[in-house]
């Protein structure tokens, strides 16, 4: 019988077992030496990513792709970045061209999520890391398609030929699905950048049983509203 704990183990660190969000994953590496000469947002929306990326690697080349109609590209004003459209599936880069894809809360609404994926894998360099962040326990929302276990997500990952290399809790779920039918959701926004209440609760009570960092993220994970990721290609060195 399949263990969860043992399934997910290699994939979630030990380190530390704070909320986090694709963004603080991608500043954690970049801070740690991580220095892409290309970062591709795959599903930038209307590329807000760009200033963020800007900031932390000023001589890094941006580029941001999606489709071509969404509501987030409808809601695109800016002309001072690179926008590539794209079929949803096939990443307009050729292979191993690219060192850094960045992609937040976009998986969920993909119509073919393997098979992107597999582009990702296909397009990423030897080096590179594709890091993002996709929906577990979230509501619906905004043309929302799927949403992934960490079990699910690890599984379709490894058939794509990515390795997963982190992962990560973000909110919990349960505050997510309060903030999607609150009148006021603005009040709820701020549990997006630091621990949301169930987070909060499973650590405290987890804290008092001596439980380890990773043991923590698994239990975060296994509640969690969104989570973020890094995948590597299998093939990479």
């Amino acid at each position: 019988m399949l263990n969860i704990y043992d399934y997910l183990k290699d994939a979630v660190p030990d380190d530390h077992c704070r909320q986090t969000s694709a963004l603080s994953v991608a500043e954690t590496y970049i801070k740690n030496g991580f220095s892409p000469k290309k970062i591709v947002d795959l599903g930038c929306g209307t590329g807000s990513s760009a200033d963020h990326f800007k900031r932390l690697l000023p001589t890094s080349h941006w580029a941001g792709i999606d489709i071509e109609v969404s509501p987030e590209v409808l809601q695109r004003t800016r002309s001072d970045v690179e926008f590539l459209t794209f079929d949803g599936v096939n990443i307009p880069f050729i292979d191993s061209s690219v060192d850094f894809v960045y992609s937040n809360q976009v998986l969920e609404h993909v119509r073919h999520p393997e098979k992107l994926l597999k582009d990702v894998a296909r397009a990423l360099s030897d080096s590179g890391k594709f890091i993002g962040q996709t929906s577990h326990l979230e509501p619906y929302h905004s043309y929302s398609l799927w949403n992934f276990t960490p079990y699910g997500f690890k599984t379709i990952c490894e058939d794509a030929g990515l390795r997963l290399v982190e992962l990560r809790p973000c909110i919990d779920g349960k505050t997510l699905c309060e903030r999607s039918f609150a009148n006021d959701k603005s009040s709820y926004n701020k549990w997006f950048s630091t621990e949301s209440p169930m987070n909060f609760e499973i650590e405290e009570i987890a804290r008092k049983e001596g439980t380890s960092n990773r043991a923590i993220n698994i239990r975060k994970l296994l509640a969690s509203g969104q989570f973020s990721f890094v995948c590597q290609r299998a093939s990479a060195p």
